[in-house]
């Protein structure tokens, strides 16, 4: 089977990272596809990859892998969804774009809705895998323990707090807790707060930060790109409407938001900045959520043995054998003049 790894965002890489793995170890065939934007992210040189939508069309694929919301209609191959996040209340995770032949679902909630999505337009199939992004909690859950505890020592620090907000500007926390978090780096020496942006944020916040973490000892402004080693890591996490915050809670570890969006909070959700010290101490000697939000495990994404690429994968060859590999997708007008604007050639 010859596969893309399409990329649009330099966050794809440690989503498909784990099906690029699996495509290796069962002599599949794959090329990286990387938005020329983002070249200078790409961790994988040695690694077949273009920026060429062009190059992609004589590629010819049987399968192309997205994390993302758009895929040129006119590739060949079958357009599978692998969704970028775990935030079902952002606005556009659960609409439907007709670019895709196959969703493939992280968890009972996203499934539930997605069904009740092909139901209705009756052009797509969903299959419920798990994310690869999150395999790794289930194969070296203790990969950066070591690493871990000499940060721990270096700073002569006792717990890791990782603070990662949204970048959307109607719900990011960022521009309202500098101050709170200088005052929680300062009052707390024994701290450690890791500092990690979303690609999107915007600069301005990005230079205070870095500012702050510059003046602070014990505050670190992290620029590598995959999160997933920051969450293994931290001990509790300070976050809004984020979709990593259900990444974290996955871990089974506390996390601390403010004025998150979500119908269902089974976490600590404040409309107070001023009250971060105090919640970061009660979560981290109490863990008062710690029952109610195992509800999140169930519901978004019940895997812990490491091997949703795996089940991504070959929900695909088992798409391929029932339907063959789709030459297009049919569009809208709108949809296709969207694409060929997105994908100049």
């Amino acid at each position: 089977m010859k596969c893309v790894l399409f990329c649009q965002n330099n966050y794809a890489f440690g989503i498909l990272e784990p099906i690029k793995t699996y495509l290796v170890d069962n002599g599949h065939e794959y090329i990286w596809y990387v938005n020329p934007k983002i070249i200078q992210d790409y961790p994988y040189k040695n690694e077949p990859y273009t920026t060429s939508i062009g190059e992609l069309i004589t590629y010819q694929s049987d399968a192309i892998f997205v994390p993302g919301n758009e895929v040129p209609h006119y590739l060949r191959g079958v357009k599978v969804q692998v969704f970028h996040g775990l935030a079902g209340e952002k606005k556009g995770h659960f609409r439907i774009r007709h670019y895709f032949d196959l969703y493939l679902t992280q968890g009972p909630f996203f499934t539930k809705r997605f069904i009740e999505f092909k139901n209705k337009y009756k052009d797509f199939e969903v299959i419920e895998t798990g994310w690869p992004k999150l395999d790794i909690y289930g194969t070296e859950k203790a990969k950066y323990e070591a690493e871990k505890q000499t940060l721990l020592q270096q700073n002569n620090a006792s717990k890791i707090l990782l603070y990662a907000p949204t970048f959307s500007p109607k719900l990011t926390s960022a521009p309202h807790l500098v101050e709170q978090i200088k005052s929680l780096a300062k009052n707390h020496p024994d701290y450690l707060i890791l500092l990690k942006f979303h690609p999107l944020m915007a600069e301005n916040w990005l230079e205070v930060y870095r500012k702050l973490a510059q003046e602070t000892p014990n505050i670190i402004f992290e620029t590598e790109k995959n999160i997933i080693k920051f969450l293994l890591m931290a001990d509790i996490m300070i976050s809004d409407t984020s979709s990593v915050i259900y990444e974290f809670l996955l871990l089974d570890k506390p996390v601390i938001t403010f004025k998150n969006i979500s119908e269902n909070i089974v976490w600590e959700n404040s409309f107070d900045y001023n009250k971060l010290e105090s919640l970061v101490a009660s979560n981290l000697t109490e863990d008062p959520f710690s029952k109610t939000r195992k509800e999140i495990y169930n519901n978004y994404h019940p895997y812990s043995d490491g091997k949703s690429a795996e089940r991504m994968v070959k929900a695909v060859e088992d798409y391929i054998k029932r339907n063959g590999v789709p030459k297009r997708r049919k569009l809208s007008l709108f949809r296709r003049y969207k694409i060929n604007k997105m994908f100049k050639l």
